[in-house]
């Protein structure tokens, strides 16, 4: 065709409709399979990219660094996140501390150490934040018949801290009148972590189920959905904070959770389809309701993996946790790849331990009945909560804390 006979341009040539995601986010989309180090050894000279801006929640603002210089108009420049690693300091609820310096179970080196250790924090208020960190190293977390018993009797012991409207079950009731540091009051929030830096928790124990008669795998499968429903109908917050692995029934273990943490090295997917099988424990019916029919259907059929960066844009992460290279390196002592994965747990944690004391900050009746009435999301439902919490003595301190202008001191009544 020549220019003379070309058709004359009009307005719709230069307004097309744009692509959503924006090309900025697809790019960093794009990026998925990279590793994370590789994406944090770019120079300066190549763009740098991250999640994008409009799904950075407020939690995030006061801990962002920007580049100073930026090579693309301000409106289209997507921003560089480097969350620090909050330190220790006086608030129990600020940091993370190892198990090891919270409880007096083994090292992970031990081989007599739990398949789950547990360790308390002090809430804000009364009650404590319970971790309970699965522990099996070799297995990269893979969930076998013993690690599976273990998780739903720590499940059953918050559970049975309340009652079955959710209100708080006496003292006496849960503890049997024993002194000791759960006396302090109940479980406000469950952080539920891994002690191994590799692995989440890389779905279930494949070597195990091997030798499963047909039987014995109906059995297995049953208690997987025995355990997950009631970790998603606990009354308390429940928080998985991920830094690697996180596949098949480890995705599942965490979209039975109310908030879920991913360190931006973190990987999580559903791969059951490629062995010619599909997830049993839950996935197919909480992942649509959590991100949507449309990206659930990619994700199951597929089986891909997912980078914490489209984890989070997809809806499956509530929070992202970045770090940079150089606190790899460092705490790797010169090994990036090792300091990666320390950095990422630790970060991780820091974070949902954070959450969690955030969230604990609030009055108890009110967090719990919230919980609920978003889990069954109807009217009658939230009507219901609404008298309950409206009825209690917090609710008529944060009135009288308001009107002094004071913090409210909540007792859980």
């Amino acid at each position: 065709i020549t220019e003379q006979s070309r058709p004359a341009r009009t307005s719709s040539h230069f307004h097309q409709p744009s692509s959503f995601p924006p090309r900025s986010i697809q790019f960093e989309l794009s990026q998925r399979f990279q590793p994370p180090l590789q994406r944090l050894n770019r120079t300066q000279s190549q763009p740098k990219h991250c999640i994008p801006p409009f799904h950075i929640s407020s939690y995030l603002l006061p801990r962002l660094r920007i580049p100073e210089t930026a090579t693309m108009p301000p409106r289209l420049a997507p921003l560089r996140l480097a969350v620090r690693i909050p330190r220790c300091s006086s608030s129990p609820s600020s940091s993370y501390r190892p198990a090891a310096a919270l409880s007096s179970t083994a090292t992970a080196a031990d081989s007599n150490q739990p398949l789950i250790t547990v360790t308390q924090l002090p809430a804000p208020g009364p009650g404590h934040t319970r971790i309970l960190e699965l522990n099996r190293p070799k297995a990269r977390n893979a969930i076998s018949k013993a690690l599976l018993s273990q998780l739903r009797a720590e499940i059953a012991a918050v559970h049975a801290q309340y009652t079955e409207t959710g209100d708080e079950a006496p003292a006496k009731q849960i503890f049997g009148g024993a002194a000791g540091q759960d006396v302090k009051g109940p479980t406000r929030a469950l952080i539920l972590a891994s002690a191994v830096e590799t692995s989440f928790c890389a779905g279930a124990d494949l070597k195990e189920r091997r030798g499963f008669s047909q039987a014995e795998t109906d059995e297995f499968l049953s208690n997987l959905r025995s355990t997950f429903t009631p970790l998603q109908n606990l009354p308390t917050p429940t928080i998985p904070p991920t830094s690697s692995l996180a596949l098949g029934g480890g995705l599942e273990l965490a979209l039975s959770t109310h908030f879920r943490v991913l360190s931006s090295n973190a990987l999580v997917g559903l791969p059951e389809t490629r062995p010619g099988i599909i997830p049993g424990a839950g996935g197919p019916p909480r992942l649509p309701a959590l991100i949507g029919l449309s990206r659930a259907r990619d994700l199951l059929l597929t089986g891909r993996r997912v980078s914490a960066p489209e984890a989070y844009f997809l809806g499956i992460a509530d929070r992202l946790v970045e770090f940079t290279h150089d606190e790899a390196e460092k705490a790797g002592e010169g090994d990036k790849d090792k300091g990666a994965l320390l950095v990422a747990r630790r970060a991780g944690l820091s974070e949902a331990v954070r959450l969690a004391g955030e969230i604990c900050e609030g009055g108890p009746g009110a967090i719990r009945g919230g919980l609920q009435a978003v889990n069954w999301a109807r009217e009658e439902v939230e009507n219901k909560m609404y008298e309950r919490v409206v009825a209690t003595e917090d609710r008529n301190e944060a009135l009288k804390a308001f009107q002094e202008k004071r913090k409210p001191v909540f007792k859980g009544r």
